[in-house]
């Protein structure tokens, strides 16, 4: 296991937190292929098995920073797609990435985001995560509220046969939303890829095929 150099003065999750990224084959490999972080292999991973990303397509990206998504996004949709960010922190500039530094539960923020859009989506991607406070049961409603937020955003620009794709965490998602998702879209299901942790409670949940 890595040795940190002021290991003495670290408090013991930040111990384990660091020396497990230093351990971590996949920060290893975004470090070596120059990606931000270790995100991008989850969803690289799930559009390599579900094919989220086509070419030309047009996505919205919440939760963005530091921009591990959206680097292999604007990638995979080439430079007839177009690929909008929003985050509440700042994120440094990725070519072909529109970003807007904005909190997505700011009342504001849906009207600028369709204003900036323009138009309807193709594929709605959200990373978004609350500081996690250490209470099971308190971060879980976190999550799952972020996630009733970006899918009730997504509802309103997809196109129709769109996707939306967004974290939750195991523990049962709450089953108002699935039965929104399992009404508005053809398919609907929760993907663990292996990029994420195995200890991790994170989960995605992905749903196609949007009815519009």
């Amino acid at each position: 296991m890595a040795r940190l150099k002021d290991e003495k003065r670290r408090t013991l999750s930040s111990r384990t937190w660091l020396e497990r990224q230093l351990g971590d084959p996949y920060v290893a490999r975004a470090k070596r292929e120059g990606l931000r972080s270790r995100a991008a292999y989850k969803l690289a991973e799930i559009d390599d098995k579900y094919k989220v990303l086509k070419p030309g397509a047009r996505v919205l990206d919440l939760g963005a920073a530091p921009g591990g998504w959206s680097e292999i996004a604007v990638r995979r949709i080439g430079a007839k797609g177009r690929l909008l960010a929003l985050d509440i922190l700042d994120m440094k500039p990725i070519p072909g990435v529109e970003f807007l530094k904005l909190d997505f539960l700011d009342e504001a923020a849906p009207a600028r985001l369709k204003e900036m859009l323009g138009g309807t989506v193709d594929v709605v991607l959200s990373d978004m995560a609350a500081n996690a406070t250490g209470h099971r049961q308190t971060d879980h409603l976190r999550i799952v509220a972020l996630a009733e937020a970006a899918a009730a955003f997504a509802r309103e620009v997809l196109a129709a046969d769109g996707t939306f794709l967004c974290k939750v965490l195991q523990g049962g998602t709450e089953a108002a939303l699935l039965a929104e998702l399992k009404r508005d879209f053809t398919s609907v299901k929760h993907v663990k890829p292996p990029a994420s942790r195995t200890d991790s409670a994170e989960l995605y949940l992905l749903a196609r095929g949007f009815r519009g």
